[in-house]
């Protein structure tokens, strides 16, 4: 359940002062040897139908979401999405996505995608239990070798579809909690480490070492027709079943 944040404010940025205030926050999260989204590119996308949006407080940003049109008029793709640090653990990242999907739904737009780390357990725990998206597709080492946050391991990412329409996401956006996974004799289960960074900056043999076996496992289940459907944040395990 979400905390109650006394002055909180989501929106559209407005202005190329609040979009190059979205620049050096990309940093603080990501790190400065991160490249950010420059407000130039945000600017000329958000007047061609983009979205870029923030959670403020104060008029202090604290969240921001990046994402802009695709070839289908019916898709959205997400390109960023950012809490701040000292922000964390107050919904944050789930109130700009369901802020994104009533922007999307007013505008006829049914089906946002995105791409994410596999192994971070806080994104996959949004991204599939919290919101309702699914996975099926894995890139390989996807934007090459990354500074910042995400340097020392390939940066293999799995592309979410989140089905604006599907009842299950309806009922999440309004409060349903997330269904357990349903008995299922095809059901598989693929665990991920619980603590990724920790991982990053202690054991950099073993975050690798995760990074291929969890590659080996998904891809080898997608091959075989199944899809991630559900997310268990305790056990820190994908939940997959056949489509």
């Amino acid at each position: 359940m979400n905390m109650q944040v006394p002055g909180l404010v989501l929106r559209e940025l407005n202005g190329v002062a609040e979009l190059k205030q979205a620049e050096t926050f990309q940093k603080e999260v990501w790190g400065k040897d991160d490249p950010p989204d420059n407000s130039d590119i945000m600017l000329a996308i958000q007047h061609e139908g983009g979205l870029v949006a923030g959670a403020f407080r104060d008029g202090r940003m604290l969240g921001f979401l990046f994402g802009f049109p695709t070839a289908r008029p019916h898709v959205q793709h997400s390109h960023r999405l950012a809490v701040h640090q000292d922000s964390r653990g107050l919904g944050l990242g789930a109130r700009l996505k369901w802020f994104q999907r009533d922007w999307c739904l007013a505008r006829g737009i049914t089906l946002v995608r995105w791409t994410y780390d596999p192994l971070r357990r806080i994104n996959a725990a949004l991204n599939i239990a919290r919101l309702g998206a699914t996975a099926g597709t894995y890139h390989e080492s996807y934007y090459g070798p990354m500074e910042g946050i995400n340097a020392g391991i390939p940066s293999d990412r799995l592309v979410a579809d989140w089905d604006l329409s599907a009842p299950h996401v309806d009922a999440l956006a309004h409060g349903a909690e997330p269904a357990p996974p349903a008995s299922d004799d095809d059901l598989v289960t693929v665990e991920i480490p619980k603590d990724l960074d920790k991982l990053l900056s202690t054991d950099l043999d073993t975050a690798l070492s995760e990074r291929l076996r969890v590659r080996e496992a998904l891809t080898s289940a997608f091959a075989q027709g199944y899809r991630i459907t559900g997310f268990e944040s305790g056990t820190s395990r994908y939940l997959l079943s056949r489509q």
